[in-house]
């Protein structure tokens, strides 16, 4: 009964023994289990084979002499075998068949040993085998198991066929058996078939036919035609053997021509002979195909790891990239709000300009006025009697007046200076839409006095929610851009309305306008249609970011004056219209 080798805890020595002879079998098994081996035993090599496709054994010690395949053929199909070619194998024989000592080691054995040598002798043969083996693991290999060679024998004869059948059963080939040719069809079409044996000469079959239609059928099975799917084998009576005979069976695609009449061992050897090479060459083909497989995984790995060393490297420089870009990023951020702090100090240069020249004549006359008047109450006090007086006091409150009138300027203009800058208000607020541009409106009458009209109307919504001193300044930005368009004398017109939710301002005037072609650009910042020198293109693009920061849009188009046309639409309630 054999074991299989499934032992737990330390695992010791496992060993295939492979005997046809029951008794021999048996005595093997205890000599060496009664050494601390563990044995599996079976009666063939073509039962070995099935075993090795399993869990490999440590040792195999086989018989020279077996049923089927022989001792010499089993090395060398182990030794074919990508799996087992390094498993240790110790082949036994008569002593008296020393002669076949040559065969066994030329055919792949390690060792070659009398049966009848005495046993601590075998058993330290066997430990210097797995010591020359030492410790290294056999790993599976997909595709590399043993199997079985198939054989499909072709012979409408039940008694021939059934003589070859046997015959090759015994050297431990899977046999079918075919009678006719839509059987043999099936045979390859459905099974792995390694040999067809055609019987030339059988009643009722052309055999030149037949092996004329296998090779066809393997020829398309392997398109290359240089690598047969199986082999054919024509069995041809001793009297039709002749060199037409012979010419006529290889052209038709016999790989081998053998006599009907030749004996049963000579029948053995040239079909072996010719499956040897067969699944030699199957063998070859795995490995090769393995080893272009591994060469493919390899340079796949190579490749991913290169597109992960590229992409990590792409990540690198992407991170530093972006570093830099949000490095300058900042310094744009930083130099574009000096830029609208400069354009605001010039925008607001140009505005003091103005008001130092509003406040420089009303305060003139009212210190001319207030030398007059410090000299009219000099003259009442030294005056003698009331009716010298009254004249002098007169024109001193016709000064007083003129002084008035002066201040009240002045206070005027303060007022609309607090209410244009709003600094003591954050945040959106409400505000009167038409007194905020009549504020603008004052600030700028310097700009605008004596040769610009402004034309008005502001029926419009009277609130709106925003921040008063940036609406102020988009206000101030537009109108003022609109007095420099215009060369000489000419008119703003400015509109107030109401759009559903929206309020919208449109202020025009009577200059060049802006052409097409510049209209996609006018908000773009440093952009300007002004001459060198007297402007920096940041008044439309700060008033768009206003706007744009409100919910709200702006757009140019004409004026039905000629000139350019801005229209400026926010919510009124600082949200974006539903």
């Amino acid at each position: 009964m054999s074991a299989r080798f499934e032992a737990a805890g330390p695992r010791p020595t496992q060993v295939l023994v492979v005997e046809d002879s029951a008794t021999q079998a048996l005595q093997i098994r205890h000599m060496l289990e009664s050494r601390g081996f563990a044995v599996e035993a079976v009666p063939s090599a073509e039962a070995a084979l099935d075993r090795l496709n399993g869990q490999l054994p440590d040792l195999v010690i086989a018989d020279y002499h077996l049923p089927g395949m022989n001792g010499d053929e089993l090395s060398r199909q182990i030794r074919l075998n990508a799996r087992t070619r390094g498993l240790p194998l110790l082949m036994l024989t008569e002593a008296r068949e020393r002669h076949l000592e040559r065969m066994g080691l030329e055919s792949g054995a390690d060792a070659y040993v009398a049966k009848s040598a005495d046993w601590d002798l075998i058993v330290l043969r066997m430990r210097a085998l797995l010591r020359r083996r030492g410790d290294q693991a056999t790993v599976a290999m997909a595709g590399t198991t043993f199997r079985r060679a198939r054989v499909l024998v072709t012979d409408a004869r039940p008694g021939p066929r059934d003589d070859l059948v046997a015959l090759l059963a015994q050297e431990g080939y899977d046999v079918q058996a075919a009678a006719d040719q839509a059987a043999i069809v099936q045979a390859i079409a459905t099974g792995d078939i390694d040999a067809v044996i055609v019987a030339m000469h059988a009643d009722g079959v052309d055999g030149m036919a037949l092996c004329r239609r296998l090779n066809g059928y393997r020829n398309i099975a392997s398109p290359g035609g240089d690598t047969a799917t199986f082999q054919i084998v024509a069995i041809v009576g001793d009297a039709a053997i002749t060199r037409e005979t012979l010419t006529e069976a290889f052209a038709a695609g016999a790989d081998d021509v053998i006599p009907a009449d030749a004996d049963a061992e000579g029948v053995q050897i040239r079909i072996r002979t010719l499956l040897r090479r067969k699944l030699m060459q199957d063998e070859d083909r795995r490995i090769e195909a393995e080893l272009r497989n591994r060469e493919i995984a390899i340079e796949r790995a190579r490749a991913e790891a290169a597109a992960a060393e590229a992409k990590a490297n792409l990540a690198d420089a992407l991170a530093q990239a972006n570093s830099e870009l949000g490095h300058a990023n900042r310094s744009l951020r930083d130099t574009q709000a000096k830029l609208v702090q400069a354009a605001k100090m010039a925008s607001l240069g140009e505005l003091v300009a103005g008001i130092a020249h509003e406040i420089n004549n009303p305060l003139a006359f009212i210190l001319a006025h207030q030398g007059t008047v410090e000299r009219l109450l000099g003259q009442i006090e030294a005056a003698g009697d009331d009716a010298a007086r009254l004249p002098v006091l007169a024109k001193a409150r016709d000064r007083l007046g003129a002084m008035r009138m002066g201040l009240k300027r002045i206070e005027a203009l303060v007022q609309n200076l607090r209410k244009f800058s709003r600094l003591d208000e954050g945040g959106f607020q409400s505000i009167d839409v038409a007194a905020a541009i009549e504020t603008v409106l004052a600030l700028l009458a310097p700009k605008l006095s004596g040769r610009i009209t402004v034309q008005r109307d502001l029926r419009g919504p009277s609130e709106l929610m925003c921040s008063p001193a940036l609406f102020n300044q988009v206000v101030m930005n537009i109108i003022g851009n609109a007095a420099d368009a215009i060369g000489g004398s000419g008119n703003i017109r400015i509109s107030i309305c109401q759009d559903g939710e929206t309020c919208v301002i449109e202020i025009g005037d009577s200059g060049p306008g802006i052409p097409d072609e510049m209209r996609e650009r006018i908000f773009e910042p440093f952009f300007t249609t002004k001459p060198v020198g007297t402007g920096m293109g940041l008044g439309l693009a700060i008033a768009y970011g206003i706007v744009q920061a409100h919910h709200g849009t702006i757009a140019i188009g004409s004026a039905p004056e000629g000139g350019a046309l801005f229209t400026i639409a926010v919510p009124l309630n600082g949200r974006p219209a539903s």
